[in-house]
């Protein structure tokens, strides 16, 4: 058996207008909206699941200074 408790909400005119188109637009009640959105918010949790580090690479280093402009048309212009 299925119960449900009435129960009155203070609701801003904006959010209940906003309530009112999405539940047109679902074809669902504001009731079912309002506690569908309510059981996801105090769904449990889950913990968050660390993850590993990611990798990394050495680079070989520089090939020129990019500060250097001549050097570096100097090594495009190699490729």
């Amino acid at each position: 058996m299925v119960r449900h408790m009435k129960t009155t909400l203070n609701i801003d005119d904006t959010v209940m207008t906003r309530l009112k188109r999405e539940a047109a637009r679902r074809g669902c009640t504001m009731s079912e909206l309002v506690e569908t959105a309510l059981r996801r918010l105090l769904a449990d949790k889950k913990e968050a699941v660390a993850l590993p580090p990611l990798p990394t690479f050495d680079g070989g280093g520089e090939l020129v200074d990019i500060a250097n402009r001549e050097a570096l048309y100097n090594a495009m212009e190699e490729r």
